[in-house]
């Protein structure tokens, strides 16, 4: 019986740019992921790269197709669209041109839409190790603040002291939110314990 030979061939990079719909100035995040990881797999590194907590739904829409983490409580034969098993999918078996667009859906009650465009598909190379966030803009929104509209009302809460629930959203946010801020050494190095 023949041994199956490993390829040699060295496997493909993404360069994705992840924009989080309807900001103005735009959030984003410019990622480097290999091909052959998995929508799941991808999912956990948009939650890093962006800055969210993970305590919601979220769904990848790729033409009509909607990618997610299976419900044992819902029969898929009632589901309204085309679902299926993200963990089944590689990013490469459902992205695979460049310039090609497609939605991540994070949080269904705020819907938390992203952008992901794909920029480059690139060789890969022993330089880099994989995922990494190349660059970004501005801090990821609070989790359950009400979806874009309901983040914009806040920072303009947040910017003016006299506003009568300033107080109050100061101290449900924890004190501080700097809507300018982004880490990419912090996002790198968490980026870094995903196998």
């Amino acid at each position: 019986m023949a041994m199956k030979e490993e390829s040699s061939e060295p496997g493909m990079v993404y360069r994705l740019k992840v924009t989080l719909k309807g900001s103005r100035p735009p959030i984003w995040r410019r990622l480097e992921v290999p091909g052959d990881i998995t929508l799941a797999k991808l999912h956990k590194i948009l939650q890093i790269a962006m800055g969210w907590t993970d305590t919601h739904l979220h769904s990848f829409k790729i033409g009509e197709t909607h990618y997610e983490e299976p419900d044992p409580d819902i029969d898929p034969e009632f589901s309204p669209y085309d679902k299926k098993n993200e963990k089944k999918f590689k990013l490469q078996e459902v992205a695979g041109r460049e310039k090609m667009k497609f939605l991540y859906e994070y949080d269904f009650g705020d819907g938390w839409e992203h952008e992901i465009l794909v920029e480059k598909i690139l060789p890969m190379t022993d330089e880099t190790r994989h995922p990494v966030c190349l660059k970004g803009a501005k801090a990821c929104p609070p989790e359950d603040i009400g979806g874009i509209w309901g983040y914009y009302k806040f920072l303009e809460i947040m910017q003016n002291p006299e506003h009568p629930e300033h107080e109050n959203m100061m101290e449900w946010v924890g004190g501080h939110f700097d809507p300018d801020e982004f880490d990419l050494d912090e996002i790198n190095k968490l980026l870094k314990k995903i196998k």
